[in-house]
């Protein structure tokens, strides 16, 4: 399924707007994400942005976003630290919870895996952690500018080139790092870990995999990326990164029951996603589903609208009501498909509505297809019990709709 991106903003945990990027499947959402960058990246960035969309393509649903100061993030890098980069974490997966839906997959590149690895604990609806290329101390990121520290103990701050670019680090940055012990929250983090790093990484040295894997308890799992370098520049790379992760994720993401509202399995639950004018998720005991609107009507076109689900479960009615009646007279029937196609019609052009109609009315022409054919003698009798299916009956009687509003008595 092809992915597509939507821009949003939440705000950053020093009260900057913060720039994100949520790559979304066509269809349904299995499950969601949050990917954070590398040490003075963006969410746009080669990596993030290719493993992103390949998960999307995979039904993962991925959160991207620019740390404060960085890419299209408002505030200033220079006051920003690693505490702060875990709490930027720690908003966009507010703002998902809020809005979407906690993030069950946690997915950290370089000093991002670091915040991700710090971040974990804090984050119980996570099920599955990976990182790509991580340090296994934060103050590893400190050998990127290592000639400029003397200057930042002296003057309290020094603009550094980092990657082609200079920045300002300011000596509260070097002693926010002293302060975390990445090691002890690895030890606790309790979430199954997969660990991606490429053995010939020349900025974080594949030695950092082995102490996270060391200090990480069961489940966990290490993976190679061969001679992929630390910013996986190579489409390759970032590719086989998703694949195993999704796969990998798979395993965790997919186990865990879900919870009914009321403790129901039949009730349906309807929701607002908060992605584009109409985008609703759609919940029925375990399973999830996207409606929404095409685009010409506004929509994000990102699932069937109202009116289709109306045809679904016609169709699905009809061709499990034809299996039953199949299976109890013992008739061999091909497999069964059926068209359904609804269009809103006036009255006086209805040939088959009954005398009384008035203005619009609803029709839903339904086509029945036979695997192998049908001999004659029976096409008459399977319309007949075509006309059987409960929706077909519901969708012709007249039904009741009894509205309440949460919360009054």
């Amino acid at each position: 399924m092809s992915a597509r991106s939507k821009k949003i903003s939440f705000t950053g945990t020093q009260g900057a707007e913060l720039a994100a990027l949520l790559d979304l499947p066509a269809g349904p959402v299995h499950a969601y994400a949050v990917f954070a960058h590398c040490f003075t990246c963006s969410k746009d960035i080669f990596a993030a942005a290719r493993i992103s969309s390949a998960l999307a393509e995979l039904g993962i649903g991925v959160l991207r976003f620019d740390f404060t100061g960085l890419g299209m993030s408002g505030g200033e890098f220079a006051n920003t630290n690693f505490s702060s980069n875990i709490g930027d974490l720690l908003c966009a997966v507010d703002f998902m919870r809020q809005n979407l839906e906690a993030p069950k997959i946690l997915i950290g590149h370089s000093l991002g895996g670091a915040a991700i690895l710090a971040a974990a604990s804090e984050i119980p609806e996570a099920r599955a952690v990976a990182t790509i290329g991580a340090p296994a101390d934060a103050r590893h990121v400190v050998q990127s500018f290592q000639a400029d520290l003397t200057r930042i103990e002296e003057d309290g701050e020094a603009k550094v080139e980092l990657a082609g670019r200079r920045f300002q680090i300011r000596k509260q940055f070097i002693d926010d790092l002293n302060e975390h012990d990445l090691g002890e929250r690895i030890s606790a983090l309790r979430k199954p870990l997969l660990i991606f790093h490429a053995p010939r990484d020349e900025i974080v040295g594949i030695e950092n995999a082995g102490r996270i894997f060391d200090a990480a308890k069961h489940p966990k799992s290490f993976v190679s990326l061969d001679d992929a370098d630390h910013l996986l520049t190579r489409r390759r790379d970032a590719l086989y990164v998703a694949e195993v992760l999704a796969a990998w994720a798979g395993r965790y993401i997919g186990r865990e029951a879900e919870v009914r509202d009321e403790g129901a399995d039949d009730v349906v639950i309807v929701s607002e996603t908060g992605l584009g004018k109409f985008q609703q998720r759609v919940t029925v005991g375990p399973h999830k589903l996207t409606a929404d609107e095409p685009e010409a009507h506004g929509g994000l076109n990102s699932g069937p609208t109202p009116y289709d689900f109306l045809s679904i479960a016609l169709g699905a009615c009809t061709s499990m009501t034809l299996r039953m009646y199949a299976d109890r007279k013992e008739l061999e029937l091909g497999a069964i498909s059926v068209t359904v196609d609804h269009k809103r019609v006036h009255a006086r052009d209805c040939a088959e509505c009954a005398e009384g109609h008035d203005g619009y009315v609803d029709r839903f022409e339904r086509t029945i297809r036979i695997a192998g054919g049908l001999a004659p003698s029976l096409s008459e009798k399977v319309a007949e019990i075509a006309g059987k299916c409960p929706v077909h009956r519901t969708l012709e009687a007249s039904s009741v709709v009894v509205t309440k509003i949460a919360g009054e008595n």
